[in-house]
């Protein structure tokens, strides 16, 4: 008498390789937007550490510049060369150059970028804004700068407001 064996292959069935492919569509469904609303905090997060690095060495320059705001800055404008006195050195007249005669600075290694619009254009204003969030008067720039007092603030992301540090959830800092 022959007796006949039956293998059993191990494996998984077609049902049972759908249901975890529809659970991790699930997870993946729940996890991506997480991942998108973090990136967006980090950029946010990282404005505001550059504003306070702004603002620390706006006033570091009037300190060595006998109380004089950087005069290319508070022109405004979209080139580099607007951050020219922080990115070079400066005399105390504010004039660049590179011998011992320009014993100030740099402030800053490179021109900074907006993380949130990607412009590194400066917007000259003549008052602080009214209110956290306000609506930016000076267009498509990255930040603002109050030419009387030196005070600079950075602009939503898609340039119309001021960025509301206060209120990092406030939905004019994304318009």
């Amino acid at each position: 008498m022959t007796v006949v064996r039956r293998t059993h292959k191990g494996g998984f069935t077609l049902v049972e390789i759908l249901i975890v492919v529809i659970i991790l569509g699930i997870l993946a469904a729940i996890v991506i937007p997480q991942f998108t609303s973090a990136s967006q905090d980090a950029r946010k997060n990282s404005l505001v550490s550059q504003l306070q690095t702004l603002r620390s060495q706006i006033e570091l320059y009037k300190l060595q510049h006998l109380d004089q705001l950087p005069s290319t800055l508070i022109l405004g404008g979209a080139t580099p060369a607007v951050w020219g006195q922080f990115t070079n050195k400066t005399d105390a007249s504010g004039a660049t150059g590179t011998t011992t005669a320009f014993p100030f600075g740099p402030y800053l290694q490179a021109p900074p970028t907006n993380p949130l619009n990607g412009s590194i254009a400066v917007g000259a204003v003549a008052a602080d804004p009214a209110t956290s969030g306000a609506a930016n008067p000076s267009g498509s720039v990255g930040f603002n700068i109050n030419s009387l007092n030196g005070k600079i603030w950075g602009t939503s992301a898609k340039y119309g407001y001021y960025y509301d540090e206060s209120n990092p959830s406030n939905s004019t800092n994304d318009q």
